[in-house]
């Protein structure tokens, strides 16, 4: 079994699907960085704050001061054009890497999972020579021109986004997803939107993009992946994510997706179709080592696992958020509601409610509301602040969130003092209320 499955790997095919994806890739995260300066989401994001909510254990990765960040963003920018003509590839794709998992991991504020993906296949990139053809590595002597690669690196892209979308059309299914819940609160909040607001006001409307991202998530895949059927998938990934482009502004994210439909065509006729080039490349029998085969086995093996670990935790992922990032829980719930902190001092017992406009942005205290991790954060933070005061606090908190336009419900035991508890990986924490019924 290994020994075949190194066999189909190491084949030498056309890597002719692999080179336009370099093109794809590496102009959609220059629009991506770029696009984050000239939007303003730098600013609000990165420099505006003065406390930013990292992943927890990476609160020593914070923004650059002053104009600092906006320099970052550009050297991705760079970063992503040099990729795009295959210029300096390897150092480029490192340094992107690094510069986009470090963005990644020092905010939660505007958490995205394409940002996440991109973090996927930044790393994966670093490894993949998708500059040893139609680059300037080659033409500069830097890299020897290479028209053929391994079949494993087409199927890592294949396997990443089977899993992306096999596990978005299993996470939508769920009741309030179903009911068209999250889709109807969003889209009313469009029906202004130029010639599809009426339409997507309509229940029935709402009924269909429900039920259709379940079908189309769950079957894309094996569309494209079928020759009878690949046209078909071809042009229903372009509806669906210039639909999504359109109506939910996600950035960069339907696009990328549309680039990897390029991996499940033939590479000659993307040579031929893309490239105007009638040469045909030999298919080459090799092997790739073991330990190849083993990296690739246990990476994916950790990406069919973190989707699914919130079975795990107690309540329901979409109230509790633990177990949500990393596992593909794409656009699944609507939250509204709020939070409320007091700082009681342990030595005066003295109460104060906190004005959490002096700390946060406007933002930043939406999606805290109906984050617990980020409250638990919040609240290790003024603890911390009290104490350059000289001051030992607790820190409360209060609040009520609805989700999916359900009846609101307390989300924080208000009698857990948040700055005492420490935050539980791998386990539920009991000061996070569970909401085990609907109304």
């Amino acid at each position: 079994m290994i020994e075949k499955a190194r066999g189909f790997l190491g084949t030498q095919i056309d890597n002719s699907s692999l080179v336009f994806f370099r093109f794809c890739y590496g102009f959609l995260i220059a629009a991506e960085t770029f696009g984050a300066i000239l939007t303003g989401w730098v600013d609000r994001t990165l420099v505006q704050p003065t406390f930013t909510f990292s992943f927890i254990g990476f609160e020593w990765l914070q923004p650059l001061p002053g104009n600092g960040m906006y320099y970052y963003f550009i050297a991705m920018g760079i970063c992503g054009l040099l990729v795009m003509v295959g210029l300096f590839y390897r150092i480029s794709t490192v340094i992107f890497f690094v510069l986009w998992t470090g963005v990644y991991l020092m905010q939660k504020s505007e958490y995205n999972n394409h940002y996440y993906l991109l973090v996927l296949l930044s790393c994966v990139m670093i490894f993949i020579p998708a500059h040893k053809s139609r680059s300037l590595d080659v033409r500069l002597g830097i890299t020897q021109e290479s028209k053929t690669c391994f079949n494993a690196y087409i199927w890592i892209f294949i396997l990443q986004i089977g899993i992306v979308y096999v596990f978005a059309s299993l996470n939508k299914m769920h009741a309030d997803w179903m009911m068209a819940r999250p889709i109807g609160i969003w889209f009313q909040s469009k029906s202004n939107y130029w010639l599809i607001g009426t339409l997507l006001a309509k229940d029935w409307f709402q009924f269909v993009i429900s039920w259709g991202g379940i079908i189309y998530d769950g079957a894309i895949v094996f569309l494209l992946f079928n020759q009878r059927t690949r046209k078909l998938g071809f042009f229903l990934s372009l509806f669906f994510n210039l639909f999504n482009s359109a109506v939910f502004q996600i950035g960069i994210f339907p696009y990328m997706m549309i680039a990897f439909t390029v991996f499940f065509f033939p590479p000659g006729d993307v040579r031929r179709v893309l490239f105007k080039d009638n040469h045909s490349v030999s298919t080459e029998k090799g092997s790739i080592s073991k330990p190849f085969l083993y990296v690739i086995a246990v990476y994916f093996i950790i990406q069919l696992a973190l989707p699914i670990r919130h079975h795990f935790y107690k309540g329901d992922v979409h109230w509790t958020e633990e177990g949500h990032r990393m596992a593909w829980q794409m656009m699944l719930r609507a939250k509204s509601g709020y939070v409320r902190f007091d700082v009681v001092d342990k030595e005066t017992q003295e109460r104060t409610r906190i004005n959490m406009t002096h700390y946060l942005t406007r933002k930043q205290r939406s999606s805290m509301a109906g984050e617990p991790d980020m409250i638990w954060q919040f609240a290790q933070y003024l603890k911390k602040d009290y104490q350059k005061q000289g001051k030992d606090v607790s820190v409360f908190a209060a609040s009520r969130l609805s989700l999916n336009g359900h009846k609101s419900q307390p989300l924080i035991d208000r009698e857990t003092d948040l700055a005492s508890v420490p935050w539980e990986r791998w386990k539920h924490s009991d000061w996070i209320l569970t909401y085990d019924s609907y109304d």
